[in-house]
């Protein structure tokens, strides 16, 4: 049964006398409904409709949808401090919409990226209301899964969002001259040199003027613990949802392996082929057909239908983890993650793996006559560009054979594949290395070459080294991907990815000039062979689990 929905703005007054304004979508009908809430900063009436169905699509299903704004965003009072009110606020909503009129007092939330952090900071103290979850795509770990990836700074992503947030606020405080440059701003970032007006406004207008204090606190430790959600104590049913290139998965499969492994209630996860947004068949250049649309708002139902309405929606019968193998653009269904077969493809070369296509092999044996010798030259004026990932905007897989021709990517390739090759979880590059310097970045990608030349990314990692210890392992993003017959692999390794990255350099983003003691070229050797086995480590499966197509959970 679908019900026509009716819409009114109702405002929450919290325990410091602040208002928050909510808009609330409802059935027009006796009668009552459980409550579905989300909390978000970009003003209500976008609701996250980017990836999801509108609040009216949810509460012609039975339910009353409550859209809210965070304290200090849209129309909502005070003063919007990145995360930090987020805890108390999100107890106050959950109790008071649990109390609206028709309300069932039981209350589910639902959001990604900022959104699903507001569900976790409410469900910390344990709101009796609160019954379940669907939190997408976010950053637990603050430090780890959102501001840095191993160390390094995600330039592209924060200083894009850093942009978006500092636009709104002046928005709302009618400043319109920086609402202009940060608008404009937004659509050409300025990596290299920001003017100093530019710097200004965000440090006026980012909230907390977060971008300096997260570029600030390099390292974790105290300041970012501030930012973690303490679930110790939660134990709720959660619907996990993910995307092989948003750049917040790593936080979403932490969440989900550390609810899974402590929590009674159910953990379902769900990770599709999408980046950050939207949820579609197309990610970058590749069309992974129908099967890639989002069937999250449906899975959300279903979710929703069974733990707010006691209805048997059949998800407790169902495997908990559902994952889109790409190349074979299907999705998949499990009882448990995946893990497959541990295999290493080492890295040979003839030392022109710079410079040749062929230069650089990865061989599935390890037996090297000699040592071998490749050498990155890290131009911080030039540095490699990054092209899609999880990390740069617009993300997914493109054509990057022009980037691997370049004399500072070093590229090794297997021979063509006898018969697919299914690849599924982690992904480790362990890499010896000599640099002159001790501290420099190395970036890993992944790549399937086709017959034709053609070459498209499907997994990468960076990582900050400050150590001279060898051998260093760089984490790749988890994947799930079908790599045809006749195809081959490839591992691309460079010192840069930039804008993706803040580029190793010396360089302070900051500065009205940039000063010449800070530009370093930066020479890394990495070494292969039977003394230095360098190996591309990977989890191959024959993925014969039950295909979920068409199903939901």
């Amino acid at each position: 049964m679908q019900y026509h929905v009716i819409k009114e703005t109702v405002s929450l007054v919290t325990g410091d006398r602040l208002r928050l304004d909510a808009d609330i979508y409802r059935p027009e009908a006796s009668g009552e409904f459980p409550v579905l809430l989300m909390r978000q900063p970009y003003g209500r009436a976008i609701a996250s409709t980017v990836v999801y169905a509108h609040p009216k699509w949810y509460a012609a299903r039975g339910y009353i949808v409550v859209i809210q704004d965070v304290r200090g965003r849209g129309t909502s009072e005070g003063k919007f401090d990145l995360f930090i009110n987020e805890i108390e606020d999100g107890i106050e909503t959950v109790n008071w919409a649990s109390q609206l009129s028709q309300s069932t007092g039981e209350v589910g939330m639902y959001g990604f990226s900022y959104q699903g952090m507001t569900q976790l900071y409410a469900a910390q103290n344990k709101p009796k209301a609160l019954k379940v979850l669907c939190p997408g795509m976010l950053g637990y770990d603050i430090y780890a899964d959102w501001a840095y990836e191993n160390g390094a700074f995600c330039l592209q992503a924060n200083l894009g969002w850093a942009v978006q947030l500092a636009a709104e606020t002046a928005r709302l405080q009618e400043d319109f001259k920086a609402y202009q440059v940060l608008y404009a701003a937004a659509r050409d970032l300025p990596f290299y040199n920001p003017s100093s007006f530019l710097r200004e406004c965000l440090g006026k207008y980012a909230p907390s003027s977060f971008f300096d204090e997260w570029i600030a606190h390099p390292q974790p430790g105290k300041y970012w613990q501030q930012f973690k959600p303490d679930l110790t104590n939660v134990d709720l049913p959660m619907l996990h949802i993910g995307g092989w290139f948003d750049c917040y998965l790593r936080g979403t499969l932490r969440l989900y392996r550390e609810m899974a492994q402590q929590c009674s209630n159910p953990q379902h996860l769900i990770v599709g082929v999408w980046g950050h947004l939207p949820w579609g068949r197309k990610v970058g250049a590749i069309d992974y057909g129908q099967e890639a649309a989002s069937p999250v708002d449906e899975l959300q139902i279903s979710w929703f239908d069974h733990f707010l309405k006691g209805k048997d929606t059949g998800i407790l019968e169902s495997n908990p983890i559902r994952l889109f193998e790409m190349g074979s653009n299907q999705w998949k269904d499990f009882k448990t993650f995946p893990q497959g077969e541990k295999i290493a493809y080492y890295l040979n070369s003839n030392s022109l793996a710079s410079i040749r296509d062929d230069g650089g092999k990865l061989s599935l044996n390890d037996c090297f006559e000699e040592q071998q010798e490749d050498i990155i030259v890290h131009d911080p004026w030039r540095p490699v560009p990054s092209l899609g990932g999880h990390v740069a905007f617009p993300s997914g897989s493109f054509e990057r054979s022009h980037i691997d021709s370049r004399s500072d990517v070093l590229t090794y390739t297997s021979e063509p594949f006898a018969s697919d090759l299914h690849i599924v979880g982690k992904i480790i590059v362990e890499l010896y290395y000599q640099a002159d310097t001790p501290s420099f970045d190395l970036c890993a990608i992944v790549s399937e070459v086709q017959p034709n030349g053609c070459v498209y990314n499907f997994t990468q990692g960076y990582i900050r080294i400050d150590s001279s210890a060898n051998p260093v392992q760089i984490p790749l993003q988890e994947t799930c991907i079908c790599l045809k017959q006749g195809n081959c692999l490839r591992l691309s390794i460079s010192a840069a990815c930039f804008p993706a990255y803040l580029t190793h350099s010396g360089m302070n983003l900051f500065n009205n000039e940039i000063n010449c003691n800070d530009v370093n070229i930066i020479t890394i050797s990495l070494q292969s062979g039977r003394k230095y086995p360098a190996k591309l480590l990977i989890n191959v499966s024959d993925l014969l689990e039950i295909s979920a197509r068409n199903k939901l959970f």
